[in-house]
């Protein structure tokens, strides 16, 4: 074939310095665009010999061969695909694929980082031009009697096409590369952007540097293979050592066998795996496999907890692993890496749509043929297909979770305190993960014990000796008697008249507003050390409770309350049971008075709500009380910033309950005018308040200096 001069056919001259400028943030991606050409094409030729089309030869290996020389500041790309002729050259090559340029330049000139647009109009060659001032291309067709093809072209919009001298079926494209980008004629760079984009690839990708001096190895002769170039025969024979035997005697032992080895031109390792783990079915996978994928692929050396091994069909095709990191939260990032893919092609690892929000440190791989490889996230987040595959994620996670607590519920529970934050969040996030796992959610008790919720009001009314509505019923009964007996007679009277009422006139039962359901109370601990008072009272009784410290407990425990109506969560410290009070106690009436006042004058807190109980533990002289509600509130009022706003205007403060079975509450009780009185007020309530919560600054140096002049009073 003659030359041939010609001009691309586009309708404008401006296309490469665009496309070396603003198709792709990253420069080093032309080096995946090109292998995932050489793939293609060895596809296409794989695939015409299965249809009878081509006989491929009984020795054919299909590789790309990518091929650095510094020298001659090249790099080439051959594969042993299906090849081109002059005619395709022209229509693949010279007639990018598209209308409009002058639209397409005004669309995309500012998107440089955005919107990606190689893959909307098969540019993917074209992306050698953001590295080199001048390409080649040589290629031969599988066709019988095809004329091998040289095409060049520098940049401009001009190129020559003649007769080439290629031998074998294929292309080698060669890259003359700018001054700007010569570091990938480096065969250590390369090598490090082949393992970036194409470790994965369906086809043996090889890296060498030209005019390399041969290396060599050494192998066992029996491990030859057809394809090895022996340099040299090598031949040990067997070596023996004289060893005296029992007896006495001597004799020879071999301590190496003879040896037959050969020295041969060291074998090309591919740079790609071409049949990753995610594309086997998972009872070709062992546990060790997983691991190892998960080392290789992430650099992380500590195992994970547990892993998802996704294989989809219908309604879209998607394959991958998801592995749950063993995290560090006190140093660890919490976000993790998903690898998206395209059969095998790497497209990007920043891409957050495709997994649920609470399962963002997650590290896995996603293999989706449906995501062009331009992905990007402004074109996913709106994205009804990504909302599908996150849905899909979500449910294969909670399936996951779900059959793990069935099956293996040992691990279960070794997992627990690692990903507990995070299904959490998912069941707040998520109803339909919420309705998956709720069942399967558990609470460590005191003693380190796993609950699930069932578990947690069995043991709650095991520990009652009765039900939860008795329960109740008793709280309330107490709560009324507390006020004043009057009161309780009272309601009584109001409850014997109102029965007869309803005796006379069932109609008016009817009337009546539907009783809410009887809840069983979940006491829970938010700091062992800090209420570690509070929880020895609760073990004394026989009572459990479970411990909730992150922060993602509080809105958790809303949820529940939200969606299981016969529970309610309270704070250990929260209150008093009537199991941690003596029975039939004196009235403290004048007791309660006398001290309120004294300590309201003492810590000039004139509102502070004093309650004086028999408690049953005689060595708590005082303790901190803070209603579940208003505890809430300040949690929330923290979350939302407000701190600087009285937790008090929403009903509610702290409440110290005083024990008047304890020494020092009997002293000043009995001492109220004493002159060490204000001392000990101080002190007692400095002691409830540090079993409650940390003590400010400024109150924590009072209250270490105080407990010195304590300790020198005691001293004279």
């Amino acid at each position: 074939m003659a030359e041939k001069h010609g001009n691309l056919s586009i309708n404008s001259d401006n296309i490469f310095p665009i496309i070396k400028k603003w198709m792709y943030s990253d420069h080093d991606i032309f080096v995946r665009e090109l292998v995932s050409n050489g793939c293609d094409a060895i596809t296409k030729l794989k695939k015409l010999d299965v249809m009878g089309e081509y006989e491929l030869p009984e020795d054919y290996k299909p590789s790309i061969q990518v091929i650095v020389n510094p020298e001659e500041k090249t790099l080439k790309f051959i594969d042993n695909g299906i090849g081109m002729t002059a005619d395709e050259v022209e229509e693949y090559i010279t007639q990018i694929a598209f209308s409009g340029a002058t639209e397409f330049l005004e669309k995309y000139k500012d998107k440089t980082n955005t919107d990606q647009m190689i893959g909307h109009f098969g540019l993917g060659f074209y992306s050698a031009f953001m590295v080199a001032d001048d390409v080649h291309i040589d290629t031969l067709s599988y066709k019988e009697g095809a004329a091998p093809v040289h095409w060049e072209c520098d940049g401009s919009t001009e190129y020559t096409m003649q007769d080439g001298d290629r031998t074998t079926v294929g292309t080698e494209i060669t890259l003359y590369l700018n001054e700007d980008c010569l570091e990938f004629s480096n065969e250590y760079r390369v090598r490090e952007v082949i393992e970036k984009y194409c470790s994965f690839m369906p086809v043996e990708i090889f890296l060498s540097k030209a005019n390399a001096p041969q290396e060599y190895e050494t192998i066992d002769e029996k491990d030859l293979r057809d394809d090895d170039v022996v340099v040299e025969h090598i031949h040990e024979d067997a070596k023996y050592e004289e060893k005296e035997k029992e007896d006495g005697t001597k004799e020879q032992v071999e301590v190496s066998p003879e040896k037959n080895q050969v020295k041969i031109n060291k074998r090309p390792v591919s740079l790609s795996d071409t049949q990753p783990l995610w594309t086997k079915h998972p009872n070709e996978c062992s546990d060790e496999d997983y691991k190892e994928f998960y080392r290789k692929v992430f650099n992380d050396y500590r195992e994970p907890l547990f892993w998802i091994h996704l294989n989809m069909d219908y309604p879209f095709n998607l394959k991958g692993i998801l592995y749950f990191p063993r995290i560090n939260t006190e140093y660890d990032s919490i976000e993790g890496t998903i690898k998206l893919y395209n059969n095998q092609v790497f497209i990007a690892d920043n891409i957050k749509e495709v997994i649920p929000e609470y399962l963002m440190l997650l590290k896995g791989v996603i293999d989706c043929p449906d995501f062009p490889l331009n992905v990007s996230r402004s074109a996913l987040q709106n994205d009804g297909f990504v909302k599908k595959i996150s849905d899909y994620i979500s449910k294969k996670f909670a399936d996951k979770l779900t059959g793990m607590f069935k099956t293996d519920r040992e691990n279960y529970e070794k997992f627990w305190d690692d990903i507990n934050p995070f299904l959490k969040f998912g069941c707040i996030k998520d109803e339909k993960f919420s309705e998956k796992m709720m069942d399967y959610m558990l609470y460590k008790n005191i003693d380190g014990k796993y609950l699930t919720l069932e578990d947690c009001i069995k043991e709650n009314q095991k520990a009652d000796g009765k039900s939860g509505s008795e329960s109740a019923a008793a709280d309330e009964n107490e709560t009324s008697s507390n006020h004043s007996d009057d009161s309780g007679d009272t309601a009584a009277a109001e409850t014997d008249k109102a029965n007869g009422e309803a005796g006379s006139d069932s109609s008016k039962e009817t009337e009546k507003e539907p009783k809410e359901p009887e809840k069983t109370t979940i006491y829970y601990v938010t700091d062992e050390i800090q209420q570690s008072q509070y929880i020895n009272m609760f073990r004394a009784q026989g009572m459990d409770a479970v411990i909730l410290k992150h922060n993602i407990d509080s809105a958790f425990i809303s949820h529940v309350e939200r969606i299981k109506e016969n529970v309610r969560f309270q704070r250990i410290d929260a209150d008093l049971t009537d199991d941690m009070k003596e029975e039939n106690s004196e009235d403290l009436t004048d007791a309660t008075k006398t001290l309120t006042d004294l300590f309201r004058k003492v810590l000039d807190k004139k509102d502070l709500e004093v309650k004086v109980e028999n408690l049953k533990d005689e060595n708590v002289s005082a303790m901190v009380t803070l209603s579940e509600e208003n505890r809430r509130m300040q949690e929330m009022m923290r979350m939302y910033g407000m701190t600087g706003m009285d937790p008090s205007m929403f009903g509610g403060q702290e409440t110290l309950v005083l024990n008047a079975k304890h020494p020092l509450v009997k002293y000043v009780l009995e001492h109220g005018d004493g002159e060490n009185t204000p001392m000990f007020c101080e002190q007692l309530y400095d002691l409830a308040m540090i079993s409650h919560k940390p003590l400010a600054p400024d109150a924590m140096t009072k209250f270490v200096n105080r407990s010195n002049q304590i300790m020198m009073l005691l001293a004279k």
